[in-house]
């Protein structure tokens, strides 16, 4: 029969036996948890880049009516393909910093987005993406065209700052954000439509700033991710039954002198 101090010993084990498959059980369950959020990240991931491949394919729709601006949000109407007349208004333009871009794979070093106010009939004023104009070759910045002239691009709305977005450089026109209504506030553009256009067509004939067509881009990176959160769980689940093997082969030696654990 053990003694005292044995069968506390043995009781010990047990806690701590008990104590740790708890905790590797939460480990790997949470684990096991995050690899499937990521799967749904996943699924969902790539039902929005399905969605966003059908509306940059799609035909031009006229520019939505006044009316309607109210009801528009970038959930339903990002990305809208839309082909409309305007004139370009007289007025300063705006740019705005870019080292890259994650919708135009032709766009891979720095430079400005070149924004113009353009007068829609019976729209008033909705800013325009005229293009891209690397460093270096702000010189060839054409002017926007003059009279009326028909314009096919993309439904965007405008981006919201951060704490570590850089101010503008109003004396400057540079912008850091895609913000339509502050740069129409500080050019005199007069009240715009809370969306703005990337123009896809038509580039002018110095070539900057470039306008083009839309791809996308987005970062699909949940797959590695849901492997490694994965890996962890089964690494962790490993770990707990070889320290439990050792912990029971420990707990069926006897130690000199008595058992490990008490006996019926």
């Amino acid at each position: 029969m053990a003694g005292p101090g044995m069968t506390a010993a043995a009781a010990g084990r047990l806690r701590r036996i008990a104590g740790l498959s708890v905790f590797s059980a939460a480990m790997v369950a949470v684990l096991i948890g995050l690899g499937v959020w990521q799967l749904q990240r996943r699924v969902e991931k790539h039902a929005l880049i399905a969605l966003l491949d059908a509306r940059l394919a799609a035909a031009p729709v006229p520019l939505p009516a006044p009316a309607d601006w109210p009801g528009l949000t970038p959930g339903r109407d990002e990305f809208r393909r839309v082909k409309f007349s305007a004139t370009f208004e007289a007025r300063p333009e705006a740019h705005v910093f870019s080292s890259g871009s994650a919708v135009r794979a032709d766009i891979t070093s720095p430079g400005v987005w070149v924004f113009a106010p353009a007068r829609v009939e019976g729209s008033g004023i909705v800013a325009v993406n005229r293009g891209f104009a690397p460093e270096g070759q702000f010189d060839r910045i054409a002017p926007a065209p003059s009279g009326e002239v028909v314009l096919t691009g993309y439904l965007r709305f405008p981006e919201t700052p951060h704490l570590w977005t850089p101010q503008a450089d109003r004396a400057k026109r540079l912008w850091f954000l895609r913000d339509p209504r502050a740069m129409a506030q500080t050019l005199g553009w007069g009240a715009v439509a809370p969306f703005y256009v990337d123009l896809e067509a038509p580039a002018p004939a110095t070539g900057v700033p470039k306008p083009g067509p839309l791809e996308v881009h987005l970062k699909d990176d949940h797959m590695q991710y849901a492997i490694t959160w994965f890996g962890l769980a089964a690494a962790v689940g490993i770990a707990f039954a070889v320290w439990l093997a050792h912990a029971l082969a420990e707990a069926r030696t006897p130690p000199p002198g008595g058992d490990g654990f008490p006996h019926a």
